[in-house]
């Protein structure tokens, strides 16, 4: 396997620890060609360990490492469609990319909605006022965000009708260098339909999280959607998250090669904190030089 079949990036969680522990793993990563791509998460409270820990906004301290590097794509996995407007996302997103011209991926995802059994979602929904809502809702509306945030980054002026977002005269100025990457995350067969129709990139959690079996017979199932809008597969970017583990880079390494034979090019490696010192070169030395050779 060459290296140049293969994408890596590295996933900081912004949980527990400060602004220079993010900004010294994110420039340190920055000097690192093997690692492509720099991601965070998009929580208002932490998803483990006691819901008063430290966490950060995930668009801010993204705006703030965007400014402090030089090289590195960068974006969240994933942001939530329903903690902001599709239209005021957009303008964050543009006026991100105005910072850090041509790097911004913009990662999606439908966001919090209604599961049996499920408490976090409404801790942190509830916390700050947010809508949770019904899963048939949160694809659709995430479906017309895509089409609300591309052309806002494309057109000068349009409305916009749709069953949840209405929209006047709406213009986004200044516009991103280059139309960002719209990354999706998801793998249910409603939004799999969405991820066929509007991203450059599909996202989907790796092991433990899911099964390499569940991954490969959804990207199956991604195909067969694409196929039916008409649409090449090898248009759509495969990409998965793997936990990195500190003590044991053999099974991160081997993870990474499982995924890599189901056809999964885009890697990104989640990485615990507290961050390690010189976690990026490590990384880069302990996973991805030999996972890809």
């Amino acid at each position: 396997m060459e290296l140049t079949l293969l994408s890596f990036g590295i996933k900081t969680i912004p949980v527990g620890v400060t602004y220079p522990d993010l900004l010294r793993v994110w420039q340190e990563a920055d000097e690192l060609p093997a690692i492509e791509h720099a991601w965070l998460w998009d929580h208002l409270l932490p998803l483990f360990g006691p819901v008063d820990t430290p966490i950060h906004e995930g668009w801010t301290i993204l705006a703030a490492l965007a400014a402090r590097t030089e090289r590195l794509a960068f974006g969240h996995l994933v942001t939530s469609n329903l903690t902001r407007s599709p239209a005021l996302l957009a303008k964050m997103a543009a006026t991100v990319d105005a910072v850090a011209p041509g790097r911004l991926v913009l990662g999606l995802g439908v966001g919090g909605t209604h599961q049996p059994g499920d408490t976090l979602v409404p801790r942190e929904y509830n916390a700050y006022g947010l809508t949770i809502a019904t899963p048939g809702e949160g694809v659709a509306r995430l479906a017309e965000s895509c089409q609300i945030i591309k052309r806002m980054w494309t057109e000068d002026r349009f409305d916009f009708d749709g069953r949840h977002y209405r929209l006047r005269d709406v213009v986004c100025e200044p516009k991103p260098a280059r139309r960002p990457p719209l990354l999706i995350g998801g793998w249910g067969d409603r939004t799999l339909g969405v991820v066929a129709e509007h991203a450059d990139i599909w996202n989907v959690p790796g092991p433990p999280h899911n099964s390499l079996d569940f991954i490969a017979e959804r990207s199956r199932a991604l195909d067969e959607r694409c196929a039916a809008l008409g649409r090449d597969p090898a248009t759509l970017t495969r990409s998965t998250q793997v936990m990195v583990s500190y003590d044991d880079p053999g099974a991160t390494r081997a993870a990474v090669k499982e995924l890599a034979a189901i056809g999964v090019t885009h890697v990104v490696l989640n990485l615990r904190p507290p961050f390690p010192e010189g976690v990026a070169r490590w990384v880069v030395d302990e996973i991805i030089t030999p996972a890809a050779s």
